[in-house]
């Protein structure tokens, strides 16, 4: 099975670039509920996985961004990350994805050359395998 069959596309995938502003990110992830998001360079190379934990540490360290206005005078990039979602290649095997996927929401895609083309979020598969009576034992 292919898993490009699950691919949301990176054109269709909310994700924040690693130059952006943190105060944009905290926005796009609260407007979109999300509590995870990917980062991006603007050559689309996968950098990680922003989270709120993430943004909550960097905030509790740098208590001055508790003001909205100093909080987007930092980067994303600035923020350090605990744990990155590590991706899959496109061309990564189900059995690989179905292991990364278990463990996160998401699961980043890249290509060949290390562009991020898009996400497999684990909903999309456990979707698909009870869409299709798949048994789990």
């Amino acid at each position: 099975m292919n898993i490009t069959s699950f691919l949301k596309p990176f054109y269709e995938t909310t994700l924040v670039y690693n130059d952006q502003p943190l105060s944009d990110a905290l926005i796009t992830m609260t407007k979109h509920r999300y509590t995870s998001i990917p980062v991006i360079t603007k050559d689309q190379k996968y950098v990680g996985t922003l989270t709120e934990g993430d943004i909550l540490q960097f905030v509790l360290q740098n208590v001055e961004c508790l003001n909205s206005d100093n909080l987007s005078k930092y980067q994303v990039s600035e923020v350090k990350r605990h744990r990155d979602y590590d991706p899959v290649s496109i061309t990564a095997t189900m059995p690989m994805l179905l292991s990364k996927a278990s463990n996160e929401n998401f699961v980043p895609v890249i290509d060949q050359n290390d562009n991020f083309v898009g996400i497999i979020t684990r909903k999309t598969l456990l979707d698909y395998f009870f869409e299709h009576n798949f048994m789990v034992l």
